[in-house]
Order: C-alpha cells, then sequence, then structure tokens
C-alpha cells in the first residue's frame, strides 16, 4: 500500500527545481573547476569552445576513472552554467561526421 505524503519522514521528493542544486552538490569540485578553467582559457569575442575530451582528460589526469566521469554524467553540465548566466551548446558529431564534441559557452547577455 502506498505511503501517504505525510509519511514520509525526514527526506522529502526532490522538486524539479532543486535538481540543479543537488546535481552541484553532488559533483566533486574539480569538475567544475575544470570547466571553470577551460571556459576562461578558451573565452574570446564573447564566446568559450571547450572540447569535451579536453575536459575528460584533465579530470582523468585529477585521478577520477573515464568510466566514473561517464557514469556519474559530470559532464552533464549545462542546466548548472544555464542557471550562472551562460547559453550553452553541446554538439557532438554524427556518426558520419568526423569532429571533436565540444561546449560553447556564451554571456546570454550578447
Amino acid at each position: 500500500m502506498p505511503r501517504s505524503h505525510e509519511s514520509f519522514g525526514s527526506v522529502q521528493p526532490l522538486k524539479p527545481s532543486e535538481i540543479l542544486p543537488a546535481k552541484l552538490e553532488l559533483m566533486p569540485d574539480e569538475v567544475m573547476q575544470v570547466f571553470n578553467d577551460l571556459i576562461a582559457v578558451n573565452f574570446t569575442r564573447g564566446k568559450a569552445r571547450v572540447l569535451q575530451k579536453d575536459v575528460v582528460n584533465r579530470l582523468v589526469a585529477l585521478g577520477h576513472s573515464a568510466n566514473d566521469i561517464y557514469k556519474n554524467h559530470w559532464l552533464d553540465v549545462e542546466g548548472i552554467y544555464k542557471t550562472a548566466g551562460w547559453k550553452v551548446i553541446y554538439d557532438k558529431p554524427a556518426y558520419n561526421e568526423t569532429y571533436d564534441a565540444y561546449f560553447e559557452f556564451s554571456d546570454t547577455e550578447q
């Protein structure tokens, strides 16, 4: 028999508005630092293109496994950066294309 809302106890279901803060809290600080560093290094003319492989390589160099990076969705940062004021586009090649997947960050004010 399903429990009523009152019987959930101290743990309540996440609200949609709480997803991004919860995701950010669960993500290792190194992930956000790597993205921030690469955005800063690559920022020119109002935008920054960050290659996915560069993010993964830096995180692996910091001791994280590529498997953990993908399994834990640590590259799914678009929503986090959008709430911080960025326009974020993620692009990856289709099966018949040959370029590196990338994130493009631009100022939403532009």
